[in-house]
């Protein structure tokens, strides 16, 4: 007398949610890291060999029409000195010594973003060079 059974349960695991979640997901970190960082203004970064990443606690832009941004606020380049004096000594309260990132367009003249370098160095900030 054969007492076994005939029919075997399937073991297997049905993978075909799981792989539609992990799609959605996949799909919102996308979405969400191109979102990261609000406050840049979009510019033509120069390219670059190295990948440095700094903390960006202040950043300045400066887009191919030769506006200047502190964050995304639209200064004008001669109150310069005074508003970025003003944001680096805000950011040494919370940060010992606070970095300014320089987010330059390629058209845009260097001899301002150098002038922007050191007045950040004048006020002892570090500063960043943003390329990609």
């Amino acid at each position: 007398m054969n007492i076994r059974r005939k029919l075997k349960a399937h073991t297997e695991v049905h993978t075909g949610p799981l792989n539609d979640i992990l799609f959605i997901l996949l799909l919102f970190f996308l979405i969400a890291a191109t979102l990261a960082n609000p406050n840049l203004v979009r510019v033509n970064n120069p390219r670059g060999g190295k990948d440095t990443k700094a903390k960006q606690n202040i950043v300045v832009s400066i887009n191919k029409d030769h506006q200047f941004y502190i964050g995304t606020r639209q200064v004008d380049f001669a109150r310069m000195d005074t508003l970025l004096r003003v944001e680096i000594e805000n950011q040494r309260k919370a940060v010992d010594t606070p970095s300014v990132v320089l987010n330059a367009d390629t058209s845009a003249y260097y001899g301002e973003v150098f002038k922007i370098m050191n007045i950040a160095k004048k006020y002892n900030a570090k500063v960043v060079a943003l390329v990609k």
